[in-house]
C-alpha cells in the first residue's frame, strides 16, 4: 500500500522573532525593558532590530531569546549584567511560548474550518445542480427526485455542524482579546516586583553582618515599607487576574462539546449567564448587555445545544446594532414554561422577512459573511426540547426572539 505524501500545515510551521511578537503590546514591553536594562537593542537572529537602540552597540552583552531551545534573537545592552540580562531574556522566551501557543491555536482552528467548510459547500452546490436537473424530468422519475432531496438534506444538516464551527470560530477574537488583557497586567506586576526585589538585595550584606544601622539606611533608602505594601498588592491583583482567565476558560469549556448527547439537569440561568460572558469580548463598546434573570427550576435538557441557540441569539443581537445599543436576556417560569427572552435595540427585521428568518440559508448579510443557518439550527435545537421560538420585532427599533421550554 503507498504511503501518501503529507503536506506541511500552516499551524505547524516554524515563526521567527518578529511574527511571535507581531501581536505581543510591544508599546508596554518598552519601558520594562529599560527600567530592567537600562539602554538596550532586542534583534532578531538575523541581525533585524525588533525593540530599543537604533544603532548597534560597540560591545554589548547578548542573551539568547529562546523558543522551542532555537535562539530566535537576542537581548543586547552594555549596561545590564549578564543574570538581568539573562532574566530578561527568559521573560521574553515566556512571552513567545504563550504567543505561538496562541497562534498554532488559532491558525489550527481557521484552516480547519475553511476546508470543512469549503468542501461542504462544494458538495452542497453539487447537490443542488442535481436536484434542478432531477425536478425536470416526468413524473415516472419522482421517486428518484425523493431520494436526490433526502440526500441534499443529509448535507444540509452536514452544514448545520459547520454553523456550529463557525460560531465557535468567531468567539477566537473576542476570547483572545479577554485572556491577553489580564495576561498583560499579570506579567507587569511580575516585572514591577523584580524591581522590588532587586531593592532588596543590598539588605543582604548588612543584614548577615548584624549592621542595623546599615540596615536602617538602606531601607529608608530604598522606601522598602511601601515596597512591601505594594509587593502585596501585585500579588492580590496577580491572582484576580489568573482567576479571571480561569472564568473565562470555565465559561468557554461550556460551548466546547455542542454535540455531545448526554442529558443533564440544569439551571438554565447558569448557560445564559456563560453564553453572556463569553461574548462580552464581542460586543463590549457596541452594546450593554443586561440581564434579568427570575428564579427557574432545573430541567433535563441537553446543555451544550442550548448554549449554541443562546450563543446563536446573542451574535444576531450583536450585529443588529449598528452603532450602540442596548442587549437584555430574560428569564422566568410561569405556566409550566421556561421563558428566555434576548431583545436588541438593533435596526429590526422587516416585515417581509420575519415568515422567512428561520428557512435554511435565507441572510440578509453580505455574501461570504454568513452561512443563514444559524436560526434554523437554533429552532431545531429548541423544538427538540419540545419547544418553540417566537420572534416580535419592528423595523428601526429592535427585535426580541423569545426561547420556550416546557418544564416537564
Amino acid at each position: 500500500m503507498e504511503s501518501e505524501a503529507i503536506e506541511p500545515r500552516a499551524f505547524d510551521r516554524e515563526y521567527d522573532l518578529a511574527e511571535l511578537l507581531g501581536g505581543a503590546p510591544l508599546g508596554r514591553l518598552a519601558p520594562i525593558f529599560s527600567a530592567l536594562l537600562g539602554e538596550y537593542r532586542l534583534v532578531s537572529a538575523g541581525g533585524q532590530r525588533l525593540l530599543g537602540r537604533a544603532e548597534p552597540f560597540a560591545e554589548p552583552r547578548r542573551a539568547a531569546v529562546r523558543h522551542d531551545l532555537e535562539p530566535l534573537g537576542f537581548l543586547e545592552s552594555e549596561q545590564a549584567d549578564e543574570a538581568r540580562l539573562a532574566a530578561a531574556a527568559e521573560m521574553v522566551g515566556l512571552l513567545l511560548h504563550l504567543s505561538a501557543r496562541y497562534h498554532m491555536a488559532a491558525e489550527l482552528h481557521i484552516e480547519t474550518v475553511r476546508e470543512d467548510y469549503a468542501a461542504l459547500q462544494r458538495k452542497h452546490a453539487a447537490l443542488q445542480e442535481s436536484e434542478a436537473r432531477y425536478k425536470a424530468l416526468s413524473e415516472k422519475l419522482e421517486e428518484r427526485v425523493k431520494e436526490q432531496v433526502g440526500t441534499i438534506e443529509a448535507a444540509q444538516r452536514q452544514l448545520y455542524q459547520a454553523e456550529k464551527l463557525a460560531s465557535i470560530g468567531q468567539l477566537a477574537a473576542g476570547v483572545a482579546h479577554e485572556i491577553n488583557n489580564p495576561i498583560g497586567f499579570i506579567r507587569s506586576n511580575l516585572s514591577t516586583a523584580r524591581q522590588y526585589l532587586s531593592k532588596l538585595e543590598p539588605l543582604a550584606v548588612p543584614v548577615k553582618a548584624g549592621d542595623m544601622a546599615r540596615c536602617r539606611a538602606v531601607w529608608e533608602q530604598g522606601d522598602l515599607d511601601f515596597a512591601l505594601e505594594d509587593f502585596a498588592s501585585l500579588l492580590r491583583e496577580s491572582l484576580d487576574g489568573a482567576d479571571r482567565v480561569t472564568r473565562i476558560v470555565a465559561d468557554l469549556k461550556g460551548f466546547s462539546n455542542v454535540d455531545k448527547a448526554e442529558e443533564e439537569v440544569v439551571d438554565l440561568n447558569d448557560n445564559i449567564r456563560f453564553a453572556a460572558n463569553v461574548v462580552a469580548g464581542q460586543i463590549k463598546g457596541k452594546a450593554e448587555l443586561v440581564l434579568e434573570l427570575g428564579a427557574l427550576p432545573r430541567i433535563l435538557c441537553l446543555p451544550g445545544h442550548l448554549n449554541q441557540v443562546l450563543l446563536n441569539l446573542l451574535i444576531n443581537a450583536a450585529q443588529a446594532i449598528q452603532d450602540k445599543g442596548r442587549i437584555t436576556m430574560q428569564s422566568e417560569a410561569a405556566g409550566g414554561e421556561i421563558r428566555i427572552r434576548v431583545s436588541d435595540t438593533g435596526c429590526g427585521i422587516p416585515a417581509g422577512n420575519l415568515e422567512r428568518i428561520f428557512e435554511p440559508f435565507f441572510t440578509t448579510r453580505e455574501v461570504g459573511s454568513g452561512t443563514g443557518l444559524g436560526l434554523t439550527v437554533s429552532r431545531d435545537i429548541v423544538q427538540a426540547h419540545g419547544g418553540r421560538i417566537e420572534v416580535e420585532s419592528e423595523e428601526g427599533t429592535g427585535t426580541t426572539f423569545t426561547v420556550i421550554l416546557p418544564v416537564d
